[in-house]
């Protein structure tokens, strides 16, 4: 096994958010010690990087991933489908949006808004019939699994939902109430 350099420590460090003195504190060492470390003034003992990496280890079974918190089934319509199924759809599981996916590929959104939107010039019969496709909106952005939560965070300040892809399959999704609802984990 190879030791880290003092410089791969400080990278590490960096890619985990940590602070030096986070990271002492965690550490169950001193502040400066870490910033000796760092530099290169001091080696370390063993005990001591075993205190930094059981420390990085922590920090990295903390962050908060898409598939940690994603919905599985992905409730979803078709650019084919009429507005009224996918109105039925969102009052059957409660939701104010759906994503269009048409062969398994995101290609839109509808929202109660932009129903609600068209309702202000044309009658609810007229609307009810419409296709998605003529009044869609524009697709949820995507994810991977391993995308971390404050990534996901800052995509759903623009958006109502994230869909999360592997390997180019919709296998979930991601609200704003979903994140919000970590706050009482």
């Amino acid at each position: 096994m190879q030791l880290p350099t003092p410089e791969r420590l400080k990278q590490k460090r960096i890619e985990l958010s940590l602070t030096q003195s986070d990271l002492a504190k965690r550490a169950g060492v001193s502040q400066p010690l870490i910033a000796r470390i760092e530099s290169g003034d001091v080696d370390p003992r063993l005990s001591t990087l075993r205190k930094i990496f059981n420390a990085f280890e922590e920090v990295e079974k903390e962050k908060i991933l898409a598939k940690d918190i994603m919905h599985s089934l992905v409730i979803f319509v078709s650019s084919h489908d009429s507005v009224e199924y996918a109105v039925k759809l969102m009052e059957k599981h409660g939701f104010s949006q759906v994503p269009v996916i048409d062969d398994g590929v995101p290609v839109g959104s509808i929202s109660e808004d932009t129903i609600i939107k068209y309702m202000a010039d044309r009658k609810a019969s007229a609307i009810s019939q419409m296709k998605i496709r003529d009044m869609m909106g524009d697709a949820f952005p995507t994810v991977s699994p391993t995308t971390e939560l404050d990534v996901i965070s800052h995509m759903l300040e623009r958006n109502p939902a994230v869909l999360v892809l592997e390997k180019g399959v919709t296998t979930g999704f991601v609200t704003k109430h979903d994140v919000i609802k970590l706050l009482h984990g």
